[in-house]
C-alpha cells in the first residue's frame, strides 16, 4: 500500500512540473536529463536539523499549508536540511519521543493540533512525510547534510566542523549519506544532495577535503545516480580557491554543483559595509566571490555554482544589511546562478537552549501564518526567474534592475519608470558611453538635467542619450551634462515611479573613507539575458 501512494505521490508531483526529472549538469548550467532544458533552483531554506529532528513549524501549521506558502511566494525547491546522526543513531525514534526528551510539551501540542499524524512516526519517516507534502505541490527538495550532531549551527569549534571532529566521524558520515541518497531512489523530487554544509575549524585541510569529498561523492552516486552531488568548500563555504592549483577528478559526469554561501557578516564584512563606501565596499566582495568560487562556472570545465545560502535580518534592517543585499542581488542576477534563500522558517521548536527562538531571516512571520517582510520578499522577484538560457536561439538583450527594491525600468511612450519585474522592458546596450536604446524601437534612454525624469528619445546619438556604467561595481548608470558632470539614475520608491537623473553619489574619483552616504536611490545593474517571451525564437 505504501509504495502505491508513493507511486501516485511521484505522478502527481511530475504533472506539476515544466520540465522533466532527473536534474542533469551541462557546462555551467543545470539542465533536465532528458531534454537539456534549463532548470535554474530558487530555493528556500527549511531547517531540520536541529536537536528535535523535525522540520521546523510543524506546530504551527499543516504541513500542506506550509508546502503551499513555499509555492505561492515563488520557489521551487526546498533545501531541506538534515543531521547525519538523525538517520546513523536516532532513526527509530519517534517525533513525540523527541518532543518529549526536550521538553517540548507546547510544541508537542500544536503537532497534535496541526500535524496529529506525525507524532507517532519516526524522525525519518518524518522526514518523508514532509519530502512527499513538498512533492506533491510541484517542489523540488535538496537534502542538505547540515551537521552531524543534531544542534544550531555553526561555529568553529561545535565539534561538526570538519572532518575528525567530536561529532565528524568520516565513516559515520559516509553511511549516513549512503542511507538518505538510497532512502530517496524512488523520489525524482528530491533532486539532488549537498555533501556537507561549510566546512570550518581548525582541522581543515585540502588534502583531507579531496579524499572525503571524492569518497561522499562516490557514496551517493552509487546509492542514487539520478541525484545532483552538491559540493561546499572551506572557511564556511565560502572559498574554492585551492581548486585552481588542483581541480576536483571527474568521478562522474553531468551531475557535479558547487555550493558558496555569503552573508553581510561573512568573515569581517560587516566593518567593511560600515566603512567603505558602498562601491568599493561592493566592488572588494564581488571580487572576492569571483576568486574564491565564481571562477567555477567558467571555461570549457565550468560546473554549476549554487548560491545555497544568502539572506539578512528582515526585521529593522539597518546599513550593512541593505547595501550587502544589493550588492550580492546585483551579482546573483548578473550570473543568474542557482540559488537558496536563508530561511524559511519563522522560528525554532528550539535553538541554543532557547524554546520558540524568532527566526529575523525567516521568510515568515513567527506563526508562519504570513510573509514577514513583503519588500524582502519582493527583492527576489527577478531572481525567481530564468535570465539566461544556453539552449536560447534569440539575441541578447539587457534589463535595468534596480536591486535595492528588487523591480526593473519600464518605458511606455516617453515615460520611464519603475515596477515589477514581469513584463520588464527590455534594452540594447553596445557599452560604455553608447545609447540604451529600447529593444525594437528607435527610441533611446534620454537625460534632461539633474533632478529631471528621464523619457526617450529618437536623437540616440546625442549627448542625453550617452550613458557611463561608473565604477568596478558597476552600480551606477550615468550621463554627463553640458558641463561635464556625471548625473545617475535615479530613482526614490517613497516619491513616484518615474525615474529621474541626479547628481551622483560617492564616485571613484572623489569617494573616500568619508563618502558613507548610501547611494540607494542609484543603484542600478545592467544584467544581460536571452530568456525570450512567449512564441520567441
Amino acid at each position: 500500500m505504501k509504495k502505491i501512494l508513493r507511486h501516485l505521490v511521484v505522478l502527481l508531483s511530475l504533472a506539476n512540473l515544466c520540465f522533466s526529472l532527473p536534474l542533469s549538469t551541462r557546462s555551467r548550467w543545470i539542465v533536465d536529463e532528458p531534454s537539456q532544458a534549463r532548470v535554474k533552483l530558487a530555493c528556500a531554506n527549511w531547517a531540520a536539523h536541529l536537536e528535535p529532528m523535525l522540520a521546523e513549524g510543524l506546530d504551527k501549521k499543516p504541513v500542506g499549508n506550509i508546502a503551499s506558502h513555499i509555492k505561492e511566494m515563488g520557489y521551487n525547491c526546498v533545501r531541506l536540511t538534515w543531521a547525519t546522526y538523525m538517520f546513523t543513531r536516532y532513526a527509530t525514534t519517534t517525533v513525540a519521543r523527541s518532543f518529549r526528551r526536550l521538553g517540548l510539551h507546547d510544541a508537542r501540542g500544536g503537532i497534535a493540533r496541526h500535524n496529529p499524524g506525525f507524532l507517532n512516526l519516526t524522525v525519518v519517516d518524518a522526514q518523508r512525510a514532509v519530502i512527499e507534502e513538498l512533492a506533491r505541490k510541484g517542489l523540488m527538495v535538496v537534502l542538505d547534510n547540515h551537521i552531524s550532531q543534531p544542534m544550531w549551527c555553526c561555529s568553529d569549534h561545535d565539534g561538526n566542523g570538519f572532518f575528525g571532529d567530536t561529532n565528524f566521524d568520516a565513516n559515520e558520515w559516509l553511511h549516513g549519506l549512503g542511507i538518505v541518497a538510497k532512502r530517496y531512489n524512488d523520489t525524482p523530487m528530491v533532486v539532488g544532495m549537498s555533501l556537507r554544509n561549510e566546512f570550518r575549524g581548525p582541522l581543515q585541510n585540502t588534502s583531507v577535503w579531496y579524499k572525503y569529498i571524492e569518497e561522499g561523492a562516490r557514496t551517493i552516486h552509487k546509492a542514487n545516480p539520478k541525484l545532483l552531488v552538491i559540493v561546499s568548500g572551506l572557511q564556511y563555504d565560502l572559498s574554492f580557491d585551492f581548486l585552481k592549483k588542483k581541480p576536483l577528478k571527474k568521478i562522474f559526469k553531468h551531475k557535479l554543483v558547487y555550493e558558496f554561501h555569503q552573508y553581510e557578516f561573512s568573515t569581517g564584512l560587516r566593518y567593511l559595509w560600515l566603512n567603505q563606501p558602498f562601491n568599493k565596499a561592493c566592488e572588494r566582495i564581488t571580487r572576492q566571490i569571483e576568486r574564491e568560487a565564481g571562477f567555477l562556472v567558467e571555461g570549457e570545465n565550468g560546473a554549476p555554482l549554487f548560491a545555497s545560502e544568502f539572506g539578512t535580518k528582515q526585521v529593522e534592517m539597518g546599513r550593512a544589511d541593505n547595501l550587502f543585499l544589493g550588492c550580492l542581488l546585483g551579482y546573483l542576477a548578473e550570473k543568474d546562478l542557482d540559488w537558496s534563500v536563508w530561511a524559511l522558517q519563522g522560528n525554532y521548536y528550539i535553538r541554543s537552549g532557547v524554546r520558540g527562538l524568532d527566526e529575523t531571516y525567516g521568510m515568515l512571520n513567527s506563526d508562519w501564518s504570513s510573509i514577514r517582510s513583503p519588500d524582502f520578499h519582493d527583492k527576489l522577484q527577478l531572481i525567481q526567474h530564468k535570465i539566461q538560457d544556453p539552449n536560447s536561439k534569440g539575441s541578447t538583450y539587457h534589463i535595468l534592475y534596480h536591486p535595492l527594491s528588487g523591480q526593473c525600468i519600464h518605458a511606455s511612450k516617453s515615460n520611464v519608470y519603475v515596477d515589477s519585474c514581469s513584463g520588464f522592458s527590455r534594452w540594447n546596450h553596445d557599452g560604455n558611453q553608447n545609447s540604451i536604446q529600447l529593444r525594437d524601437t528607435e527610441m533611446c534612454l534620454s537625460a534632461n538635467g539633474d533632478g529631471i525624469p528621464v523619457t526617450l528619445s529618437r536623437a540616440c546619438n546625442n549627448r542625453q542619450s550617452q550613458w557611463e556604467f561608473l565604477s568596478d561595481s558597476k552600480f551606477q548608470v550615468a550621463n554627463r551634462d553640458e558641463h561635464g558632470n556625471y548625473l545617475c539614475l535615479d530613482w526614490d520608491p517613497n516619491k513616484s515611479s518615474r525615474v529621474l537623473t541626479k547628481k551622483c553619489f560617492c564616485l571613484e574619483q572623489n569617494a573616500s573613507i568619508n563618502c558613507l552616504e548610501s547611494p540607494q536611490t542609484q543603484w542600478f545593474k545592467l544584467i544581460s539575458g536571452n530568456v525570450q517571451k512567449n512564441g520567441e525564437g
